[in-house]
């Protein structure tokens, strides 16, 4: 019988490239999606049938114990939750609820009805802080977010369950991951969109906020083939997934906007509306347990990846249905 996982978050960037992932190495994939009726589901939609997708909010312990034990999965990714910090200064609550809460129903619901379940956890490089990086998995956490807040709590509750009950639960402490996929409202999306309009004429200015941030941002389907990896192993743990080099929002936006032969100084305004109540000046991680257990190494640099999303964003344009598809193309 095929193995079969569950992705909560499914229709995100990173639940749509694991969801491909899955299906290449013969899985049954189901997903679990808030609101089903009026979800975005484009990035899965290539996948036709080859992904079932359920009703279910994170929080709601009695739905997810049913998913869970009717479903029986041998995987389980918790991939969904409120996923950006500037969003969650504007609503901690429901931050808290699907990010934090969220992860314990799932936990909850595999220890009441299939302990036998290997769960990930996707928590963040948001938990460190503001500390002195590189961060690594025994570095003290700090956040500085509602959002970096919720993820610890999941990440705690998450070590909790493996220590209490005995639960195949593991934390992925991912640092940023971006793709063609990523949502508008991230900076790095934002900027290379803009990029492919203002090369296409239809406008003429970004707004972005602090320039001078150094985050380590590395590629998205190469950050979930570190996920499936994490379940993989003989026993559970927890793994820093990162490139090990900073870069500044200023050297990206660079990139970008070069790669289409326009100058960044013409086009971009710093706006104070842009700027979050309080931020993380530099970020970024030390990955060597992961390659050393996982043998997993992050291969697209900075530059690279400004490429990949500005000519995505070229694409789109001629095309509103384009996708990428790093795992092959699937037929539907």
């Amino acid at each position: 019988m095929a193995t079969t996982a569950l992705i909560t978050g499914i229709t995100g960037q990173d639940g749509s490239y694991l969801a491909e992932l899955l299906l290449t190495k013969g899985y049954a994939v189901h997903g679990v999606v808030r609101r089903l009726a009026a979800a975005d589901t484009s990035l899965i939609a290539h996948l036709g049938d080859k992904v079932t997708l359920y009703d279910g909010d994170l929080a709601d312990l009695p739905r997810m114990s049913e998913l869970v034990d009717g479903l029986l999965p041998d995987e389980i990714y918790n991939l969904g939750g409120q996923s950006s910090v500037r969003v969650s200064f504007d609503e901690p609550a429901l931050t808290t609820n699907s990010s934090g809460l969220g992860a314990l129903a799932v936990l909850e619901a595999v220890r009441l009805t299939h302990p036998t379940a290997r769960v990930y956890q996707a928590s963040s490089s948001e938990m460190f802080g503001d500390i002195a990086p590189p961060y690594r998995e025994d570095a003290p956490f700090s956040p500085r977010s509602p959002y970096g807040v919720a993820k610890l709590y999941a990440y705690w509750m998450t070590r909790t369950y493996r220590e209490g009950y005995g639960l195949f639960a593991a934390n992925g402490i991912l640092f940023n991951h971006e793709s063609p996929r990523r949502g508008e409202i991230f900076v790095t999306r934002k900027i290379t969109q803009a990029v492919a309009r203002i090369r296409a004429g239809l406008e003429q200015h970004v707004d972005l906020g602090n320039l001078d941030v150094e985050r380590d941002w590395g590629y998205a389907p190469e950050y979930v083939d570190g996920m499936w990896r994490i379940l993989q192993q003989d026993q559970p743990g927890d793994y820093v997934l990162a490139t090990g080099q900073a870069t500044s929002l200023r050297s990206f936006m660079e990139s970008a906007f070069a790669h289409a032969g326009l100058d960044w100084r013409d086009h971009v305004r710093q706006d104070p509306a842009n700027l979050r109540p309080t931020d993380l000046s530099a970020l970024w991680g030390d990955a060597s347990k992961a390659a050393r257990d996982l043998g997993w190494v992050a291969e697209t640099e900075p530059k690279q990846l400004a490429q990949v999303m500005v000519d995505a964003d070229v694409a789109r344009l001629a095309d509103p249905t384009w996708i990428d598809h790093p795992f092959g193309h699937p037929e539907a």
